[in-house]
């Protein structure tokens, strides 16, 4: 294996509500500065657009107010009064005291849509310097507080406006009766167990059985991951992995719960990428419980556990994307047919430092051994996960494993041949071992194979992939181009 975030929106401008603006109030409508009619001019701006008028605050009825010559109305310092009627320009309003009659009489009220009131005057109308309105008679209680309420409501709408939203948040957040998450009480601990065939489920049964290995040589380090198979220490993993220190190097072994011990091999197998390890001074270990392999279909879910980057225990998921995948791995992948797997393919993330860890099944069976990626654009870099990831099959790992616990050794299926592409698809025969099972089945050099058993066979790792994934002693029958078949035993040569 190859260790193989709109742009910030402006903020909302505040609405200012004018004074007057046509607003009811029990059926009183307050009959103020009136608004323009699209293309008209305002009430309160002069033709060329600039302020004509100031309105004197409310309650403020002892400011005069200036007007433009160029307003048709005459509007009266408070809010909501009658406007005044006339006759023609340049009327004036008689003095304090003079004992001329007021222009709209005495006694006259004060409010919107007073009955007497007179059409609007066309006349221009001004003020006397230093003239001093007479005192406004008391208001009426009814309509005259309705509206001069009304008034009120329309200014502190305007002038409150603008810090509303603040009140309001501060309020709310000092309502008592406002919910707050921050207040609820935190939910009872999840007491219950992970729902079988669950990746929860499937991660609590093996992460305490899967280790990290490190690797220390001479010329460098490396690192990997395995599984435990015995509880006195004996730990599956690739060849891959520690096949530096078998010249010469240090194991160590990290197991889920942070303890570590020192390992040493005892036995590997280069062609099947396999290899087992002792950690020393260790007992009572949780084990792995195996699977078979033969049963796995595609789309199936799967999860892979292991030491991506030296991030010891991660799990990730997926499905067996395909099976029987002719596939290279181990140190000389690039350069012979010596490792040559009939692999398991899944999408679940396997990355370097993921090589020697387990395949696992819904039911927290180990199905394979992760052993090989496919990184295309790896050269010159690191491989990293693209959802291509192979792993060795477990019935075709299960026995070297056995082989390998009970001798040190493990014994290489073979047919007895060496084979190249075809050029019309197979795997012809380039030489025939003596002796071999091969030559006991009377295969010949040139002879084309065409399928293994019930496996079509379209290249020549094809073939070296199905003939690993039997054991020594099996029988096969191989059917050739020209439709003949053959019987042939298989045989076992001892490695490692």
């Amino acid at each position: 294996m190859t260790e193989s975030n709109q742009p910030a929106q402006q903020p909302e401008q505040p609405h200012s509500v004018p004074p007057n603006a046509g607003q009811t109030d029990s059926g009183v409508r307050e009959q103020g500065p009136q608004q323009p009619e699209p293309g008209q001019p305002d009430p309160l701006q002069g033709g060329s657009g600039q302020a004509g008028a100031t309105h004197a605050p409310a309650g403020l009825g002892d400011v005069p107010a200036s007007f433009s010559p160029a307003q048709p109305q005459v509007h009266a310092p408070d809010a909501g009064q009658a406007q005044l009627g006339g006759s023609g320009p340049g009327q004036q309003l008689p003095p304090p005291g003079s004992g001329q009659p007021h222009p709209l009489g005495p006694g006259a009220q004060f409010g919107a849509e007073h009955p007497h009131a007179g059409p609007p005057s066309t006349g221009q109308y001004y003020l006397p310097p230093g003239y001093q309105p007479p005192p406004v008679p008391p208001r009426p209680k009814g309509r005259g507080k309705v509206v001069a309420g009304v008034a009120a409501l329309v200014l502190l709408v305007g002038g409150v406006s603008g810090g509303l939203g603040g009140y309001l948040g501060y309020n709310f957040a000092n309502d008592s009766s406002a919910v707050s998450s921050l207040d609820t009480p935190r939910p009872a601990s999840q007491t219950s167990n992970a729902p079988a065939g669950s990746v929860e489920d499937v991660a609590n049964k093996l992460l305490p059985s899967v280790v990290q290995i490190q690797v220390v040589t001479r010329s460098g380090a490396g690192e990997g991951s395995g599984f435990i198979v015995s509880s006195n220490g004996q730990i599956v993993t690739n060849n891959h992995v520690i096949e530096g220190a078998a010249a010469g190097g240090n194991i160590k072994v990290v197991f889920q719960d942070g303890k570590t011990a020192t390992a040493k091999i005892l036995g590997r197998d280069p062609s099947s990428d396999i290899a087992v390890i002792q950690a020393d001074g260790v007992s009572g270990l949780p084990v792995v419980q195996l699977g078979n392999s033969g049963d796995l279909k595609i789309g199936q879910g799967v999860v892979a556990i292991g030491s991506p980057f030296e991030l010891s225990g991660t799990v990730t998921s997926g499905i067996v994307s395909s099976v029987n995948r002719p596939v290279s791995a181990g140190s000389d992948a690039r350069n012979s047919q010596a490792t040559v797997l009939n692999a398991i393919q899944t999408d679940a993330a396997i990355n370097p430092g993921n090589s020697g860890g387990p395949l696992v099944n819904m039911q927290g069976q180990v199905v394979g051994i992760n052993s090989a990626i496919y990184s295309p654009n790896s050269a010159g870099g690191q491989a990293g996960s693209v959802g291509i990831g192979f792993a060795i099959p477990m019935d075709q790992a299960r026995r070297t494993i056995d082989e390998i616990v009970k001798t040190g050794k493990a014994k290489q299926t073979v047919l007895g041949v060496e084979v190249k592409e075809a050029e019309n698809g197979g795997a012809v025969i380039s030489k025939v071992t003596p002796g071999g099972a091969a030559e006991q089945a009377g295969l010949k050099e040139n002879d084309v194979i065409t399928k293994f058993g019930d496996r079509r066979i379209d290249s020549s790792d094809t073939l070296v992939a199905a003939v690993r994934s039997k054991a020594p002693g099996d029988k096969v029958t191989i059917t050739l181009s020209d439709n003949r078949t053959v019987e042939a035993t298989l045989g076992g040569v001892e490695v490692g």
